[in-house]
C-alpha cells in the first residue's frame, strides 16, 4: 500500500459509489488524507478524521487553488454528468463538466505532479449495436454518438483522457476504467432507474445479454487501483452474463412487454411514466458485452464479492 501522509482527491464525492470509495479508502488507510470535492452537497457528513468534503464550482480558479493548496498523490475523477436525468436544457452543462471540466483536471493534474489519476468512463462509449461482438475489447472502436449524438460528450471525454494518458503515460501512471453497467442502492443511473420502476418497456422481439456490477465491488476496484492497477484502459465487469428478461425477473417488478420498434412513436406517453434517456432504448435492444481479461491480469480471479442474481436482488432495496 502507499505510505503515509500521502493525500488523494475524490472529485464527485457526494456521488453514492464515490461515498463507498470513500469509506474504503478511510477505513483501511487511516494515514491517508482525502480530500472530496462535489458542486453538490453531501448526503451525509463523514465522520472520520481524515476525510474532508468541500463543495465546490467547478471552475478552473476553484480546481487550480485546490491542486495549488495540496499536494495530491493520486486524483479520483468521478465527476462524469449521468445521462439519467438527461435533458436538451443541461446539454451545455454535461458538455462543459464532462469534456472542459476533464481538461482542466488533467492539465493541473500533470502541472502539479500528481503520481497517479484514476477515471471513470463508462461502457456506454462502445454502443449498443446489432453488429456488436460477442465480447467487447479495449482497442474496440468507440461508436456511441453514431446514432445518439447526447452520448457525444461521453465519448469525446473517454477519448480525451486515454489520449492524454498514452502522451503522457511516463510521467504520470493514469488508469481509465469502463464498467459496465453499476447497480446497487446508492446508485442513480438509467440502468437503476429501469430495473426498478415499474411498467418500463421490456421488448417481446428483443433480450439483450447484460452484465452488472455491485456499487460495492466498483468501488472496490477503484480503490485497488491505486496500487494494483497500472496505466492502461480497462473493461471493468463480472464473467457473468445474464439477459434482460432474467434481470427484470430477479427484481420482480412488472414491465410493458411490447415491440420495441413501438417505443420511438409512444416515447411521449412512456416517458410520463419512466423519463428514459433515448440512447437507452439500444441498450435494452442489442447487447454490449465487455471483455474483462485486462482487468483480470491485475486482480485475482475472485476480485468480486457479489455474483449478478445478488447484485440484482441487493438493487431491491432501493423499492
Amino acid at each position: 500500500m502507499l505510505n503515509s501522509k500521502k493525500k488523494i482527491l475524490i472529485i464527485g464525492a457526494a456521488g453514492g459509489l464515490a461515498r463507498i470509495l470513500t469509506s474504503i479508502l478511510s477505513k483501511e488507510n487511516p494515514n491517508y488524507e482525502i480530500i472530496g470535492v462535489d458542486s453538490r452537497p453531501q448526503v451525509e457528513e463523514f465522520k472520520r478524521e481524515n476525510v474532508q468534503f468541500l463543495k465546490i464550482k467547478y471552475t478552473r480558479g476553484n480546481f487550480e487553488k485546490l491542486f495549488r493548496d495540496n499536494e495530491f498523490f493520486a486524483v479520483y475523477h468521478l465527476a462524469r454528468m449521468s445521462h439519467a436525468y438527461s435533458n436538451k436544457s443541461n446539454l451545455a452543462q454535461r458538455l462543459d463538466l464532462n469534456i472542459m471540466g476533464t481538461s482542466r483536471i488533467l492539465e493541473l493534474a500533470l502541472k502539479f505532479h500528481v503520481k497517479k489519476m484514476i477515471i471513470l468512463s463508462t461502457y456506454h462509449v462502445y454502443g449498443a449495436l446489432s453488429d456488436n461482438p460477442t465480447f467487447l475489447k479495449e482497442d474496440a472502436p468507440l461508436k456511441a454518438s453514431i446514432n445518439h449524438p447526447e452520448l457525444r460528450d461521453v465519448t469525446e471525454m473517454d477519448q480525451l483522457a486515454t489520449n492524454w494518458m498514452w502522451k503522457n503515460q511516463h510521467r504520470i501512471e493514469t488508469v481509465v476504467l469502463r464498467p459496465c453497467s453499476i447497480i446497487g442502492p446508492q446508485i442513480r443511473n438509467s440502468m437503476s432507474q429501469y430495473l426498478t420502476t415499474k411498467y418500463v418497456p421490456l421488448g417481446i422481439d428483443y433480450n439483450p445479454m447484460f452484465q452488472f456490477i455491485h456499487e460495492f465491488d466498483m468501488a472496490n476496484i477503484l480503490a485497488r487501483s491505486l496500487d494494483e492497477i497500472p496505466t492502461g484502459i480497462y473493461n471493468v465487469a463480472p464473467d457473468e452474463v445474464v439477459s434482460l428478461r432474467k434481470a427484470k425477473s430477479i427484481i420482480g417488478l412488472p414491465s410493458l412487454k411490447l415491440p420495441l420498434i413501438t417505443l420511438t412513436p409512444m416515447a411521449l406517453v412512456v416517458k410520463k411514466i419512466w423519463n428514459f434517456p433515448d440512447y437507452l432504448i439500444e441498450y435494452i435492444k442489442f447487447s454490449c458485452v465487455i471483455d474483462n481479461t485486462e482487468l483480470k491480469k491485475h486482480l485475482k480471479k475472485d476480485f468480486l464479492r457479489f455474483t449478478t442474481k445478488e447484485a440484482l436482488e441487493l438493487l431491491k432495496l432501493k423499492l
